[in-house]
């Protein structure tokens, strides 16, 4: 019998994301699941960090608080809670739910998933062939790492919750794994499902960043009407795989195709959209509003899963120091090359560090000439760093430039990481639950099997002759961008076909390099998804080693897709007077 829609709550975006947004999401209506999404690759460094401190941490503290508020109602009323808040230590974080449910006089099944951890079988793994090369990059691997993580699917989930587990605890599944467990639970889906799993991935992709489908982080703030905090969203999956986005009634923000399609962009690189139980082709999505604050995601195409699984590693790279300069007025250009100069005069020159990072950051307006000399320094060695470092910036407040201050004190030096990102059998992952009676049951890898492509780049018939007028690219297009490693990436996307003619004739990859300076000279991909009428963009090692390495003022690339939009482009009248919605 085909059971009714699954309606998947997410309350968490990242490790110290809204912590109310757990009470509202079981207070504010009926749900199925809640659902946590607590880790990023940097999130895997902080725990790592954390359990040299403490070996019996390792997971994400704050979900005990958040469930603390709520455990009670969701046994009440036969809410499941999946999580992937176990970071490194699912069973530690299993043990301590256990203990808190103790103290609250509940009796909660609890299972946990596990198996992520490679850190204990690289030798082994490299010993029998396999090189772990960077996935962008392909370097060989040199060193070891500190984390190495296997992003799991979602069997495992589904398995203790058919085991009538009430909540199951995660390490690294993928995002989407914490929606197509339950839903491939609910559903009764059988692995070769695939269009149902690859829609279930999508609906999963869509709420995994709690209100970035809501309203938050969107380009077009006059579409969002209720400005209080958006409500976390809701994914109700149906059994064919689509699924309706919404959230609870009298919550802030809105759900919308807007909202919906900037969210499908976000932290994408091809339409192929691989996962471990299937690949998801994003460019056979299709989306329609429903309704207020409803809008049905359809269409999804599904096929077999790659024979490989992605691993996210981290290594500790080092240790660096930033001291931000201030100028002021006349000579910019001019103070900040000789307070360059006179700092690493100081300091014994610029080749005493490994690496060396020097911005200068422009703040000019009319009235305010203004801007920031960023100075970053990496070395392996803590000392050269810390306050040497920064206490040589403070020589120059009385023996450098005019107006001469610093947005802080001296600071100390901090450690990084790089991250590494490579592929690894499937079948070398050992995916394992352990069910609330204590057995384990091992997830077996799904078969692979034929993986189509995604559909061509369209033929746009190149730009046609017409009035234009130079206007931002954010006046007709919206954005969202973030990061995929030491890569970032851009969707944009305009509103109605009219729209989407023009712009994948006009937003070419040579463009995007052309109006972001600091991609001229990198690879820079594009790819098409004219069903969403976007276009995704991925600028190859933007962001160096990653977000916990990056020397950039945004390390995740949050605001390029805004600073995309407000370049100067020259468009068409007709799309700006009316003839089109964008």
């Amino acid at each position: 019998m085909t059971r009714r829609p699954v309606r998947i709550g997410n309350s968490s975006g990242f490790y110290g994301d809204r912590d109310a947004a757990t009470r509202e999401m079981v207070d504010g209506g009926p749900i199925d699941v809640l659902t946590g999404d607590y880790l990023a690759e940097l999130t895997m460094l902080i725990l790592w960090k954390a359990q040299q401190k403490d070996p019996t941490a390792g997971y994400a503290r704050s979900v005990l608080g958040q469930l603390e508020q709520v455990l009670g109602t969701c046994l009440d009323r036969g809410i499941k809670i999946v999580n992937n808040a176990g970071g490194l230590n699912p069973a530690g974080l299993a043990e301590q739910l256990g203990a808190l449910a103790e103290r609250l006089g509940l009796h909660p099944k609890i299972a946990y998933v596990t198996g992520d951890d490679l850190l204990p079988s690289l030798d082994t793994l490299i010993a029998d062939g396999h090189s772990l090369a960077h996935l962008d990059t392909g370097s060989p691997l040199t060193g070891k790492p500190v984390t190495a993580n296997a992003y799991l699917g979602g069997w495992g989930i589904a398995a203790a919750l058919d085991a009538g587990a009430d909540i199951v605890v995660c390490p690294r599944v993928t995002d989407a794994s914490l929606v197509v467990g339950p839903a491939a639970w609910w559903h009764e889906w059988a692995p070769a499902d695939f269009d149902q799993l690859a829609g279930a991935v999508v609906a999963g992709h869509v709420i995994e960043c709690g209100p970035q489908a809501t309203g938050g982080n969107y380009s077009f703030l006059d579409e969002v009407r209720d400005r209080r905090y958006p409500g976390f969203p809701i994914a109700e999956v149906a059994h064919d795989g689509s699924s309706v986005i919404t959230k609870h009634p009298d919550t802030g923000g809105v759900v919308s195709v807007g909202t919906v399609s900037a969210q499908l962009l976000y932290e994408i690189a091809e339409p192929v959209y691989l996962n471990p139980d299937v690949v998801a082709h994003f460019d056979t999505i299709h989306l329609d509003q429903v309704g207020e604050d409803r809008v049905q995601v359809s269409g999804t195409r599904g096929s077999p899963p790659p024979a490989t699984t992605k691993v996210a590693m981290n290594f500790l790279g080092g240790y660096r120091n930033t001291m931000t300069l201030v100028l002021t007025g006349l000579d910019i250009e001019a103070k900040a090359a000789w307070a360059e100069q006179e700092l690493f005069e100081i300091l014994g020159g610029r080749e005493r560090f490994a690496d060396v990072d020097v911005r200068l950051l422009s703040f000019d307006t009319p009235d305010v000439p203004m801007a920031h000399l960023r100075i970053t320094v990496k070395d392996p060695d803590r000392r050269k760093v810390g306050r040497q470092f920064s206490n040589a910036t403070m020589e120059l407040a009385l023996g450098g430039y005019a107006g001469f201050h610093t947005t802080t004190p001296p600071t100390a030096e901090s450690a990084y990481g790089v991250y590494w990102p490579t592929l690894v059998p499937a079948d070398a992952v050992d995916h394992r639950v352990v069910l609330p009676d204590g057995t384990v049951q091992h997830i077996a890898p799904t078969p692979t099997g034929q993986l189509w492509s995604s559909s061509a780049r369209p033929d746009t018939g190149g730009l046609v002759a017409e009035p234009t007028e130079r206007v931002p690219l954010g006046t007709v297009c919206g954005a969202r961008s973030g990061d995929k490693g030491g890569n970032a990436n851009v969707g944009v996307w305009v509103r109605d076909p009219a729209a989407y003619a023009w712009l994948s004739g006009y937003l070419t990859d040579a463009r995007v390099r052309a109006l972001v300076p600091e991609a001229t000279q990198l690879d820079v991909r594009r790819y098409d998804l004219p069903n969403l009428h976007a276009l995704n963009f991925v600028l190859v090692g933007l962001l160096g080693e990653g977000v916990a390495a990056s020397t950039r003022p945004d390390p995740q690339a949050k605001g390029l897709g805004e600073y995309l939009r407000s370049r100067l482009v020259d468009v068409p009248v007709r799309l700006l007077s009316g003839g089109s919605d964008g």
